[in-house]
């Protein structure tokens, strides 16, 4: 008996780091079970007619998230200029990304959050970083947690460390880089993807220092990222090479495509933008190749499997048990029965005295529901 006792105890010391090991992959298991929810924030920054390009940038990245099933209450789309209402658009209510008219970007259902001049450095940021007023509209907001990966996309015109907004200001690559760290201390996203397509995009992402964040641009430092398309119908070009190179390889996507971000690195070489596209990835602590498109791109959607059955239609009988009598229906009413209108004035009526022509009535509600009326002198 005294030697089966160490058996016995090292059998038991063997199923508790059995159980202990199989709680500990659980956990692990739900900490790499990625983002629960998708965010883009979309921002075209320039105004007027030539630069319509930008704006129909924006509505191609627009079209293709939510395609691949990001809804609008998931994407905060603004734009510095309707191109789309300018009286110079030959074909009003429309934004062409492709030569010929072939593919028009602005639909019949967008939904902008950010028009004209309420495009500003200062609405972009207080957008990422949610200090925002209060009586700002759910449309206005980015509404992320700490389980949510956000797309930010942004084009127009820029520089060596900054992005013009309008002609009138700018945002610096400092400015972002701290905006990008108040979002992570505020634990408002899991992992961020940044795109720019401008001039010198690079330096937009050089200053960046916080965790999970990988970055794409058009062009390097000292390079300017070109136009693509020219349109001699609407007289300028219809987009930029990179972007229009990005939404070619997005019309490929489906939801369940496995494409990776390493396959994104690679779709617009120099030999067709020109300019020499960058990225970086030092930040972002996952393998790219282990990194879908549609991580960011798409959308997800939680479904918990139930292996119980669950019946929508309650039992007639215990309903009617729960009831009074009194409030049982005893016939089935049409929907203009459901607002008795006349019954409710009638005892309005029926509660109170009234004077007509100097003589007071009274009255009072019989059972057939008439009104009886009584003259007093």
């Amino acid at each position: 008996m005294a030697a089966a006792l160490p058996a016995v105890a090292l059998l038991l010391g063997c199923c508790g780091a059995a159980l202990a090991s199989g709680v500990q992959d659980q956990a692990e298991q739900f900490f790499r079970s990625g983002h629960t929810n998708n965010w883009a924030v979309l921002v075209c920054t320039s105004r007027f007619w030539f630069n319509y390009r930008h704006v129909a940038n924006t509505l191609s990245v627009y079209r293709s998230v939510k395609r691949l099933g990001i809804p609008d209450s998931h994407i905060v789309l603004m734009l510095a200029d309707d191109m789309a209402c300018n009286p110079r658009n030959p074909k009003p209510a429309t934004v062409f990304s492709h030569k010929n008219m072939e593919l028009n970007v602005y639909g019949d259902d967008v939904e902008v959050d950010y028009r004209s001049y309420e495009v500003t450095v200062e609405n972009f940021l207080r957008v990422l970083t949610g200090r925002i007023p209060p009586s700002t509209p759910r449309s206005k907001r980015l509404l992320s947690d700490d389980r949510s990966n956000i797309l930010i996309y942004m084009t127009g015109h820029g520089g060596n460390g900054f992005l013009k907004f309008q002609d009138s200001e700018e945002i610096t690559n400092v400015e972002l880089a701290d905006a990008f760290e108040q979002m992570w201390q505020k634990r408002r996203y899991n992992e961020l993807l940044f795109i720019i397509d401008t001039c010198q995009g690079a330096s937009m992402y050089e200053r960046f220092y916080s965790p999970n964040i990988m970055a794409l641009a058009s062009s390097q430092v000292g390079e300017d990222s070109l136009s693509h398309q020219p349109d001699l119908g609407i007289g300028v070009h219809l987009m930029d090479r990179y972007t229009f190179y990005v939404l070619e390889f997005l019309e490929e996507i489906h939801p369940a495509s496995q494409t990776n971000m390493n396959d994104l690195f690679q779709v617009c070489p120099k030999s067709l933008c020109v300019s020499t596209p960058g990225h970086r990835t030092d930040l972002f602590q996952r393998d790219p190749q282990n990194v879908l498109i549609t991580d960011f791109f798409g959308s997800v959607r939680k479904v918990e499997i139930t292996t119980e059955t669950i019946s929508l239609d309650r039992d007639l009988t215990v309903f009617e048990k729960e009831l009074p009598k009194d409030e049982l229906a005893t016939e089935p009413l049409k929907y203009a029965d459901q607002l008795p209108v006349a019954q409710i004035i009638h005892q309005f009526y029926c509660s109170r005295g009234d004077v007509f022509g100097g003589t007071s009535f009274r009255f009072g509600m019989r059972l057939t529901g008439k009104c009886e009326s009584k003259q007093y002198s």
